[in-house]
């Protein structure tokens, strides 16, 4: 869990400094991503260590329960943002930047995270912990943002199509929608 924690930490600081200089959407979106699950680890951490430390099992319900809301609602609040971008880029006609290091980042996140979320898994179902394995699934959807945002970016950078930054953006919505929807859910079917 570190390792995939110090990669989301790189990759986070890698993508938004990358989708900053290249002015996308699609990339900058990607590293708010990575920084979302850099916070559910956290907080994922933090309801991990009540068990450990022996916590009663209502206070680590309570902690269930509340890094599911924490992992659901970062996920609406990056759906929006992405809406929001996204549309403005398009009615604009903003025009992002080719980034290699986006593209090369985007690769290799599209061949480490199912990996990494395979892992996550397999331990969520040993601990029966529902907030690890919803962020198992914010990892696997890293995968399919990674996959999302990579042929944006060889399309953009290959055939200078710009609109499809935006797009592949957009495209990564309805699996941020869900999920956020899913954690939220989980939420309020608990109490």
């Amino acid at each position: 869990m570190a390792g995939a924690l110090s990669y989301n930490v790189v990759e986070a600081a890698l993508a938004i400094w990358a989708g900053t200089e290249a002015d996308s959407i699609a990339l900058l979106g990607f590293g708010l991503d990575s920084l979302i699950e850099i916070a559910a680890a956290a907080v994922l951490l933090w309801r991990l260590l009540i068990e450990l430390r022996g916590g009663e099992s209502g206070s680590i319900e309570k902690a269930e329960r509340r890094a599911r809301l924490f992992i659901g609602a970062t996920f609406l609040a990056l759906a929006v943002y992405v809406v929001v971008q996204s549309v403005v880029d398009l009615v604009l006609t903003h025009r992002p930047g080719e980034s290699l290091l986006g593209i090369g980042l985007a690769a290799a996140s599209l061949a480490i995270m199912p990996l990494v979320s395979w892992g996550k898994f397999r331990v969520a179902a040993r601990l029966e912990s529902g907030a690890l394995r919803a962020e198992a699934k914010e990892t696997l959807a890293c995968a399919y943002l990674s996959f999302a945002l990579l042929v944006g970016l060889l399309l953009n950078a290959t055939l200078d199509w710009w609109w499809a930054d935006p797009v592949v953006a957009l495209a990564m919505v309805p699996w941020l929608v869900w999920e956020g929807i899913e954690g939220v859910k989980g939420e309020s079917e608990d109490d």
